[in-house]
């Protein structure tokens, strides 16, 4: 076969070169491996375990941290909303002892405009009977015709 074939497989030809190989060898070989290697390999193996255990302790803990802020942050919107309330509550006093206070001048405007215009009418009464008696003294005053 060609060598850049791409057909031939790279274990071709290398079981036909290896010498017969004992079983219980490659047994012995296989268990002293993995018990060179098998208890490292166990411990990563518990190590992973309880790393992953601890992360997700930490991930736990992480959210009820994030939570606590998210509540702060309700807290503090809350806190805005009760300061914008007073806020709002000090304007709507304000506001309604000022119209209490409008209220008052009106009325003391309009008892001071009604005395005003009965004075006037009075007044006017006045001078329309001082118009009358002076009518009526110059009648009075004017020469009348002898009577025969």
């Amino acid at each position: 076969p060609c060598v850049g074939s791409s057909d031939a497989s790279p274990d071709e030809g290398v079981v036909e070169d290896l010498p017969i190989i004992d079983e219980k060898a490659v047994e012995q070989l296989t268990e002293g491996l993995i018990s060179h290697y098998l208890p490292d390999l166990q411990r990563s193996k518990s190590a992973l375990h309880e790393l992953t255990q601890n992360q997700v302790v930490l991930l736990e803990t992480l959210e009820q941290e994030i939570t606590k802020f998210k509540e702060c942050n309700y807290i503090l919107d809350v806190d805005a909303l009760f300061s914008e309330a007073k806020h709002y509550h000090s304007k709507l006093v304000s506001i309604r002892n000022e119209m209490m206070m409008l209220h008052e001048k009106t009325s003391k405007l309009k008892k001071r405009a009604l005395k005003l215009q009965q004075k006037r009418q009075k007044e006017e009464l006045e001078q329309e009977q001082q118009r009358e008696k002076e009518l009526e003294r110059e009648k009075q005053l004017t020469a009348k015709p002898a009577r025969r």
